[in-house]
């Protein structure tokens, strides 16, 4: 089950991440995970949020580049070997993974691993062959509550 991430281009300078989890908050957007990656010159912020349409009109409304895609996402036991499992799987049946990023919830009981794929039916397929279930964006967003 695909679900959807928005993806935030900001300038590399001091208060930009402050400036947007602010715009989403004052907003009542309420952010399940990110993921910030930076170069010298720009940076990339990737959410899930509980409302992205709205997150999109807001950040875009506030000047900022934001785009939406779609991202897969499945719950690990939170141990040594649990994403190990899976990339397993995903490396059998080929699959490339452009970027990947992860959280904890329940105490270290579980995690969550958000990946994007070059092909996300692909990554399903496999997955749901090896009776590894993806979460739905209610299950991501309520894991990182």
């Amino acid at each position: 089950m695909q679900i959807r991430q928005i993806s935030i281009f900001l300038q590399n300078k001091p208060g930009q991440l402050s400036q947007i989890c602010r715009d989403l908050a004052d907003a009542g957007i309420n952010i399940a995970t990110l993921s910030l990656a930076d170069t010298s010159d720009f940076g990339i912020v990737r959410m899930i949020v509980d409302d992205h349409e709205r997150a999109q009109n807001v950040l875009t409304d506030k000047g900022h580049v934001v785009n939406v895609c779609k991202v897969v996402a499945v719950c690990v036991p939170d141990r040594p070997g649990g994403m190990a499992e899976v990339m397993s799987i995903l490396d059998k049946a080929g699959v490339d993974i452009e970027y990947s990023y992860a959280f904890s919830f329940h105490s270290g009981e579980k995690a969550v691993l958000v990946f994007r794929f070059n092909d996300n039916g692909k990554a399903e397929t496999a997955l749901a062959a090896a009776n590894v279930a993806t979460l739905d964006e209610s299950q991501v967003l309520e894991a990182g509550r």
